[in-house]
């Protein structure tokens, strides 16, 4: 085979020394799915850190029946009788589940910023290392709001169940669940846009 036919089959996008064939069309077939993972995993991320923001802030972790009426309680309040009182007393496990609210929020905020340069273009970094950060960000994420509902679950069975009477979980505490659920489906689309990216760069440079 001469440098010419050489030359003509890698512009039609045949790799030969793969024996692969590597056309335009299955590249940018490749590319579109890479940025639908991108693009998919943001979107979880987004809605994972309101959601985040909004179980933290709010007052329904828990309701129960005291004193013959119906109260409720979240992270920095409770409620009882229409008005609302600022949680004052330092519990161990009231801190924890706070402070690991608040750092899964800032982690997965610091992995949108990353997962939204991952679609631009820096000639400064490799796009591989913004998408592979992202998706690490959003995994740790999802731990801290893991062990903040494992400590506040596992305090609440123990101790506050027995304490009283008719309670249960409420929807501020759900939403902490979901958005464990929402962290990590981002993380895991981040994962494998970054796996698509590093078989593309590795296929292009054969």
């Amino acid at each position: 085979m001469t440098s010419g036919d050489f030359s003509q089959d890698k512009q039609r996008g045949i790799c030969l020394s793969s024996n692969k064939c590597i056309s335009p069309s299955c590249l940018v077939a490749a590319c579109v799915r890479m940025y639908s993972f991108m693009g998919g995993g943001l979107f979880c991320a987004i809605i994972g850190n309101i959601l985040i923001v909004v179980s933290t802030a709010t007052d329904y972790w828990m309701q129960y029946r005291l004193s013959g009426s119906y109260a409720h309680q979240g992270l920095w309040r409770y409620c009882m009788a229409n008005k609302c009182y600022m949680q004052t007393a330092s519990i161990a496990y009231w801190n924890a589940t706070r402070a690991f609210m608040i750092l899964s929020g800032m982690a997965c905020f610091a992995g949108i910023m990353a997962g939204i340069l991952s679609f631009a273009h820096f000639s400064a970094f490799e796009r591989f290392s913004r998408s592979f950060a992202a998706g690490i960000m959003f995994f740790i994420s999802t731990l801290f709001v893991l062990l903040a509902m494992a400590i506040y679950t596992g305090v609440t069975l123990s101790f506050l169940g027995k304490r009283f009477g008719d309670w249960r979980f409420s929807w501020s505490y759900i939403l902490g669940w979901v958005a464990m659920l929402m962290t990590f489906f981002a993380g895991i689309f981040y994962m494998c846009a970054h796996r698509m990216y590093e078989s593309r760069r590795v296929v292009g440079s054969r």
